[in-house]
């Protein structure tokens, strides 16, 4: 008698990182968004890899092949002392060279990898939020509550199905949120029974832990491309014309390895869902670019 082939689980493995800051209101409760260090809009973003250890080696091998070129070896994001990219790729700090070489590996990955995020305006979020805290004094806002809110709608609306779903979530801070996320996960489970009409198999499924960026190095990819989405996202003016842009360079890079983008606050009451059949642009989230008016010689 043969003996029954031996059953393996199918295990989903995904990567969550935040992009911007959900704080709105200074201790003061003075508004803030749009001040220095504080975004116009806040982002959770997910990656789901394939094959972790093969992206990690990767990613690894990279970086200390850099660390062996004399081209970057010399330069002050290298001193490990500075505790930049001598230790780890963060898109923020690393230099334009080497972020070309991480968005070419990224991408020569292709389908392995697959990116969704959900992302709110904070400016919405204000509002709603004086708008609660005029009916109810006393209420204080917790940007804690806001970064639940967005995990409970990245999770709800991911569709793939798994027997374990293994969670590798970016510490914030020196908090020990745990509770807040199983429950915020717990949320998105019964959110998508109700949307779907079937259950992934409830809380129990998913195994969480809470790392950082240099431990599990699969997280410095989901930093890259929570930095694409923010540079599109976060207006900047240039500095000679005054123009406002959307910077779409590097979104347009990755955008056929993103599943979705969860705009929370764009167009209809759910938000708006960006996939490759309906992309992300500029002129699709802000609309045609204005041109500026020349003027006539002077006679």
């Amino acid at each position: 008698m043969e003996a029954e082939p031996e059953k393996t689980s199918d295990i989903c493995r995904l990567f969550v990182d935040e992009a911007g800051v959900p704080e709105i209101f200074d201790k003061k409760g003075r508004v803030i968004v749009g001040n220095e260090g504080c975004s116009h809009y806040f982002m959770l973003g997910m990656l789901e890899v394939d094959d972790p250890e093969k992206l990690a080696l990767a990613l690894n091998g990279l970086r200390e092949e850099m660390r062996n070129d004399p081209y970057f070896s010399s330069s002050e994001s290298f001193d490990p002392a500075r505790k930049r990219t001598a230790l780890l790729f963060h898109a923020k700090d690393d230099l334009p060279e080497v972020r070309v070489k991480v968005f070419d590996l990224l991408r020569s990955f292709g389908s392995e990898i697959r990116f969704r995020a959900v992302i709110c305006d904070k400016q919405i979020i204000r509002a709603r939020e004086e708008a609660r805290r005029s009916q109810q004094p006393g209420y204080r806002y917790n940007p804690d509550h806001l970064y639940d809110e967005l995990a409970r709608a990245l999770f709800s609306k991911f569709s793939r199905m798994a027997d374990v779903y293994q969670l590798w979530i970016a510490k914030r801070g020196n908090k020990e949120r745990n509770a807040a996320l199983l429950q915020a996960i717990d949320d998105a489970e019964g959110d998508f029974a109700r949307s779907f009409g079937f259950s992934r198999g409830g809380v129990d499924r998913w195994k969480a832990t809470i790392t950082n960026p240099r431990v599990t190095v699969c997280l410095q990819a989901t930093d890259y491309f929570l930095w694409a989405l923010q540079r599109f996202y976060e207006p900047r003016e240039h500095p000679t014309t005054k123009e406002v842009i959307h910077e779409d360079r590097y979104l347009n890079a990755i955008w056929p390895q993103v599943s979705q983008i969860h705009d929370l606050h764009f167009g209809p009451t759910q938000g708006s869902f960006f996939t490759v059949g309906n992309p992300l642009t500029v002129e699709t989230r802000f609309g045609p670019k204005k041109t500026r008016k020349k003027k006539m010689p002077q006679v």
